[in-house]
């Protein structure tokens, strides 16, 4: 993605997307990393406002940024979650809390002494309205041109500077009384309008109603600020209703609520709502907490944003024709400036393509996942030189059948990738809806790391003497052993290239699919590894002892040579069906099962057999470990790669037992087992299973009712 070749498509598909009224550019509080100095997306902050890349704490900003409007995706975004049956299912749910749909209605709060203002509100408890005790907007919310107090506006300049710079997010408390007020349309009472610190501009409106009896965070809010709390909701009408010591978030039965007393509070949303919306000052609404996608980077390195702003004319995207913008060469990058696009003026001087006059190009470049999110795109139609593919060969080849993914790209790539796909299918480039058919997130691999408990800290395994004692003796804390991801700076990375030299790739690729399930996360263990060596190495030992006596027969034993058959036709079978559900560890024990099939009977079956379970152990073996698969198949004596073999199919026939277990239930019950011989007739086996000892004791002279028979599995006497 970063050849020039590659992310030319990329500017283009931009200018797809601008020409769809997809982007757009505002001034915005956005995510800052310290450590990269650029933006990030809200999908870029983890849970604890970290970066996703640098783990620096994000700090806030105000910055005129470029958007792209994942926003008017977001209902098909959640909806079409439903269409993806092979993804898993947290990877599905981690998308639908993302984009987090909540039903709910506007609230129209009119303004006291300002008759031509409205305050509106989004709320999903209108149940909870005569509970409202105050409103709470954002910090930049247009309502704050209407306080006319100069103290109050300062305060709110202070703390709109104190948010941007502080660090911290635990500032859901901090709050300022405005000289606004607002009246609750359901029983005109006048309300309090405060500034609220956690209160968020791009959510809903910018404003929330408090309820402090029946939302936590409100009660918190109201207890630090001294403002009334006013409970609406109780679990039974009888009950008596004290002082409460914590939001009441439980449903119940109205109070204090005029004509809804006494009605359920989920009755009561439907009720009041509708009332509200007869009346004039509610609607339905839904809303999203997904946000647009913040795509402005302030960085050298990513694609150039066909941008030029001109003084006439503003930002006007470039023509397709005048593409690619190509990074400039000749550039100094530092530390503390890593985005110097602004200061080669020969590169950012331009001509605007709208009017002609001196411009200058966009300095920002774009968001990586970008281009990361169509690249799948362009595999159908690499060699276009004219456009980033052909319609045509997209739609005979996506969705990709088989997408392979880390989880922690559940909100980021993943769901980048589904909105580019649907953006560009409206702009008539292809037809196809979503990009990947199924999905497979695998997991990590994780390793002994050492924590100081003290610090925090890691410790190198190399530094660590007795991990019983301290580290040293001023330091009196203990290590604490942890399994996690492995990463250089925990110390607990295996190099894949001592490994390799040590035992060989196939040894690290059987461990690997072996120790979990692809999707899980497996803990790296030595001990492990050694196994793996081992049984290949066993391996190794049968075929070279088969090329030294391959005609070689103790004494043939037919009981081994079913046995074998039937281990061979299983081991295809049941390693098939893993191979396509990726159940890679359970293949290798299927293996393992074959194998020892394989070695306990080598020397009593036919060499015909004995040939023809080599060959087909080769080829199974082949997937997991390519490289000593094929030096086998050559000691057996083909010459080509196994890897061109065929695959081989299972005889049904060999499977099938001679016997079967049938479980005799009377009334339901299991009073009985016998094993039968599966050429025995329905008849032969009801007569034999009633004479038996156990069942006559239980019918005794009972009249038996009806038989219920399932052959090779149960047979229910109903008596």
């Amino acid at each position: 993605t970063c050849d020039e070749e590659y992310y030319v498509w990329t500017q283009y598909l931009f200018l797809e997307l601008y020409k769809a009224g997809l982007v757009y550019q505002k001034e915005s509080e956005v995510n800052w990393d310290p450590i990269d100095n650029t933006v990030l997306a809200n999908e870029q902050v983890d849970s604890e406002g970290k970066s996703w890349r640098s783990g620096a704490k994000v700090e806030k900003k105000l910055l005129k940024q470029w958007f792209l409007r994942i926003t008017n995706y977001a209902e098909e975004l959640l909806k079409d979650l439903d269409k993806l049956n092979d993804w898993p299912d947290r990877v599905k749910i981690m998308q639908d809390n993302w984009i987090g749909k909540s039903i709910g209605s506007n609230i129209n709060f009119k303004i006291s002494g300002h008759p031509q203002e409205t305050l509106t509100v989004f709320t999903t408890r209108p149940d909870t309205l005569f509970g409202v005790t105050y409103l709470a907007i954002s910090v930049n919310h247009s309502f704050i041109e209407s306080i006319t107090d100069p103290a109050i506006l300062l305060e709110i300049q202070n703390l709109k500077k104190f948010l941007l710079d502080n660090k911290n997010n635990d500032l859901e408390k901090i709050g300022i009384k405005t000289d606004l007020i607002a009246i609750n349309p359901v029983n005109s009472e006048a309300i309090p309008i405060w500034v609220g610190s956690y209160v968020l501009d791009e959510y809903g409106t910018g404003a929330v109603m408090g309820v402090p009896a029946h939302d936590q965070r409100d009660f918190e809010f109201a207890i630090t600020n001294n403002i009334d709390i006013k409970q609406v909701i109780i679990k039974k009408i009888e009950e008596p209703h004290s002082l409460l010591e914590k939001a009441y978030t439980e449903p119940g039965y109205l109070i204090n609520s005029n004509q809804y007393d006494g009605i359920t509070n989920s009755a009561a949303k439907l009720k009041i709502s509708e009332d509200g919306i007869i009346n004039g000052w509610a609607e339905n609404k839904v809303h999203y907490r997904l946000r647009d996608w913040l795509i402005s980077r302030q960085r050298y390195w990513g694609c150039p944003i066909p941008i030029v702003n001109c003084e006439y004319c503003g930002s006007v995207p470039l023509n397709q024709t005048d593409l690619p913008v190509l990074l400039p060469k000749d550039i100094e990058i530092s530390a503390n400036k890593i985005n110097s696009l602004g200061d080669n003026d020969k590169w950012f001087t331009t001509t605007c393509p709208k009017c002609g006059n001196v411009a200058k190009k966009e300095t920002d470049t774009m968001d990586t996942f970008i281009c990361s999110s169509w690249y799948f795109l362009r595999y159908p139609s690499s060699k276009c030189s004219t456009k980033p593919f052909e319609k045509i060969e997209i739609n005979k080849w996506l969705p990709v059948d088989q997408y392979v993914g880390g989880v922690e790209h559940a909100i980021l790539h993943l769901l980048y990738a589904r909105f580019l796909t649907k953006a560009l299918r409206d702009n008539k480039l292809f037809e196809i809806d979503e990009p990947f058919k199924k999905l497979l997130t695998q997991g990590m691999v994780q390793a002994a790391a050492y924590k100081n408990n003290k610090t925090g800290k890691y410790v190198s395994p190399s530094d660590i003497n007795d991990l019983s004692s301290p580290i040293d003796p001023n330091d009196n804390s203990k290590l604490e052993v942890l399994f996690e991801k492995m990463s250089k700076s925990k110390y607990n990375g295996i190099d894949p290239e001592s490994v390799i030299k040590k035992y060989g790739a196939d040894t690290a690729r059987m461990f690997i699919l072996f120790k979990a399930p692809p999707e899980k996360d497996l803990e790296w263990g030595d001990a492990d590894v050694e196994g793996q060596f081992r049984f290949l190495s066993r391996i190794w030992k049968l075929y070279i002892n088969y090329k030294k006596d391959k005609n070689t027969v103790e004494k043939l034993n037919p009981d081994k040579e079913k046995k074998l058959l039937k281990s061979m036709n299983i081991a295809i079978k049941e390693i098939s069906n893993d191979i396509k559900n990726n159940q890679f560890n359970t293949a290798i024990s299927e293996l393992m099962k074959f194998y020892n099939s394989l070695s306990n009977s080598i020397n009593n079956v036919n060499n015909k057999l004995k040939k023809e379970a080599l060959k087909t152990f080769c080829i199974l073996l082949a997937p997991f470990a390519p490289h000593i698969a094929d030096e086998i198949w050559h000691l057996i004596g083909f010459k080509n790669s196994v890897h061109i073999e065929k695959w081989p199919s299972f005889n049904a026939d060999a499977i099938k037992e001679d016997n079967y277990e049938l479980v005799i239930q009377i009334n339901g019950k299991v009073r009985d087992r016998i094993n039968l011989n599966n050429k025995m007739d329905e008849n032969e086996i009801k007569k034999l299973a009633l004479e038996r000892p156990n069942i006559l004791k239980w019918i005794q002279d009972k009249p038996i009712r009806k038989i219920i028979f399932v052959k090779g599995k149960i047979m229910n006497v109903v008596i």
